[in-house]
């Protein structure tokens, strides 16, 4: 069969999910089943995968789902557990008292705090931190997890102290035994120091293109969610929102460069903290309280735009007297707890996740396959949430009886969450696990990229970062597609006569990018703001930042690999017209701003 064909066929499965969930709008628990159907039948059929090991995939992927909502379990019920106590409602005036203002408080709270998280964290945890925080601030759930899916870009090339870097390209790369001695002669005695080489080179692409990211989130937010439904309210805040930019992309960039992948996003985030929320708090680039932006009444709202925590919200317990610090404090534990766990330095991995029996839950060869799952429970985020909860009792004081409220109400909503998990991680395990069959074929998705890379030619770097994307869209995650693409990126970057050293970096952002559309990680951040079935219109709305960012990155790097060919090439060209288009609209609101 024809590498075009092959490539036609391996979409299939992407296409259903664009029909049925993102055209046709239908919840993720009806479009996922349809897309599994036809990942399956194409494996089966086609790539002639034997129905032992479409099996095993599907078992895997039920076991990832699980862990999956494992974490949203943990977020969701600490989220239930702070409204019960009455710390939501300190932490929502505390951030009055800063300012009222929407559009900063999703800058701060989304790209800043977010940013600290994935890289603390990763795969997916910001969401399940951030998201809820912002519901219980009042953000209307839709837009809170748009957000919340927007800012999963920048910071998630190094989330999981640089796992998407050290794990996903580092295991993709040294799958030829030959990468080492390119990196030697390259100037690099260790892999390691060759993968500190890309990671510099993936943190400056991505410190270009998230200069805009918190402009997009506030534009996005009022063009959606605003009652005049417009752009330009986002772009009121611009000096902020590229002050903020700043503040996170220009240590994040400093600290790839001078101390590795593992602590860009982490120390980035953290440091732009420090910064931004002292400027804020000295009214520094931030509108005067009576031009402060906020939605509309909730009375007003969408149907779609309300998730399920938020119908709870009037059972609240009224706010008894509890300081800034101590409301925040769980945050702060599980912050502090992720960093520990993940330091190297403490070594606390060993530990966490022992091979014991009791610690790491293992299915080795499912049904004889070659596909093995396992489950963590000490390391897995979920732990964290749940034992922050615990010690949240104590600290804010909070009956048994409000902590059985916030429980019960937790695991109520699990039942609509899990029901889409379960098609969407399957379809996404089989649809990796393709190879192997009798017919001979590649995996689907290096099938689908060999046929892209076959009619792109030499302008395969516009296309590199869209192929990243993909992969993070239907794997859900970036370090799985630096896994897939990585080394494939690699052998393109020779073949088109450039640097494939920036082709693999233009791979990882693009994985990065494509976070802020992966489907499963919409369904759990959807599930932990408690909206259930409007998977495909959060979606709809955040196809344009990702359109943005895998445009502009693969432009960027579109013109760095053909430097030689001047400033005016057609890379630099088109990241100069993105860039001139974010002007305009600038230039365009002050121009209109009244005196």
């Amino acid at each position: 069969m024809s590498t075009s064909a092959l490539a036609l066929l391996s979409l299939l499965p992407i296409i259903s999910v664009a029909i049925f969930l993102v055209i046709l709008r239908w919840p993720a628990s009806r479009a996922m089943p349809i897309a599994y159907v036809v990942a399956a039948g194409l494996a089966y059929l086609i790539w002639e995968v034997s129905g032992t090991k479409i099996m095993a995939a599907s078992v895997n992927g039920l076991i990832v789902a699980g862990t999956l909502i494992y974490i949203i379990f943990g977020a969701i019920l600490l989220l239930n557990t702070l409204q019960q106590s009455g710390a939501i409602a300190t932490i929502r005036q505390g951030f009055s008292d800063i300012t009222p203002d929407r559009r900063v408080q999703v800058i701060i709270i989304a790209w800043l705090f977010g940013s600290f998280i994935e890289g603390s964290a990763g795969f997916g945890t910001p969401a399940a931190v951030a998201v809820p925080l912002m519901v219980g601030l009042g953000f209307p759930a839709m837009a809170a997890v748009v957000a919340g899916m927007i800012i999963q870009s920048t910071p998630v090339s190094f989330g999981a102290m640089g796992t998407p870097i050290l794990v996903g390209v580092g295991t993709g790369l040294s799958a030829d035994p030959e990468m080492s001695a390119y990196a030697a002669a390259r100037g690099f005695s260790e892999f390691e120091l060759f993968l500190e080489f890309i990671a510099t080179k993936v943190a400056l692409v991505h410190a270009m293109a998230g200069t805009f990211i918190p402009l997009l989130v506030t534009s996005v937010m009022t063009r959606f969610f605003g009652a005049r439904r417009s752009f330009a309210e986002g772009f009121q805040v611009w000096q902020f929102a590229l002050f903020a930019a700043f503040a996170m992309t220009v240590p994040y960039l400093l600290v790839a460069t001078y101390l590795g992948p593992e602590f860009p996003s982490m120390f980035g985030g953290m440091i732009g903290l420090a910064i931004v929320v002292s400027a804020a708090r000295a009214g520094f680039l931030i509108p005067d309280k009576t031009e402060a932006w906020d939605f509309q009444s909730s009375e007003l709202w969408e149907a779609e735009w309300s998730g399920k925590h938020q119908h709870q919200s009037t059972t609240e317990p009224q706010s008894r007297s509890m300081s800034l610090i101590t409301a925040w404090s769980p945050y702060v534990f599980v912050a502090g707890l992720l960093v520990l766990t993940r330091l190297r330095a403490l070594n606390l991995e060993t530990y966490l996740r022992d091979d014991h029996p009791l610690i790491t839950w293992t299915w080795p060869t499912i049904f004889g396959s070659d596909i093995s799952a396992s489950f963590q429970p000490l390391w897995s985020p979920g732990t964290i949430f749940i034992l922050v909860s615990l010690i949240t009792i104590a600290l804010h004081k909070l009956s048994f009886t409000n902590y059985q409220l916030a429980l019960s109400s937790s695991l109520k909503t699990l039942v609509p969450a899990s029901t889409a998990l379960v098609f969407t991680v399957p379809m996404v395990q089989v649809f990796i696990n393709s190879s192997g069959g009798a017919a001979g074929f590649e995996q689907m998705p290096l099938a689908l990229a060999e046929g892209v890379a076959n009619l792109a030619g030499a302008a395969w770097p516009f296309f590199a970062t869209f192929i990243g994307g993909l992969g993070a869209f239907v794997a859900g995650s970036n370090t799985v597609s630096n896994m897939m693409f990585s080394l494939f990126q690699f052998g393109v970057g020779e073949r088109i006569l450039v640097d494939p050293t920036w082709i693999v970096a233009l791979q990882a952002v693009g994985g990065a990018s494509g976070n802020i559309i992966c489907v499963h990680n919409v369904v759990a951040a959807s599930a932990v703001a408690g909206l259930i079935g409007k998977e495909g219109a959060v979606i709809r709305k955040t196809l344009l930042p990702f359109f943005y960012y895998a445009l502009m990155t693969g432009s960027i790097g579109y013109g760095i690999v053909n430097l030689n060919n001047g400033l005016l090439n057609p890379g630099f060209v088109v990241a100069a017209i993105i860039v001139f288009v974010f002007a305009y609209h600038i230039f365009k609101y002050n121009r209109a701003k009244p005196d």
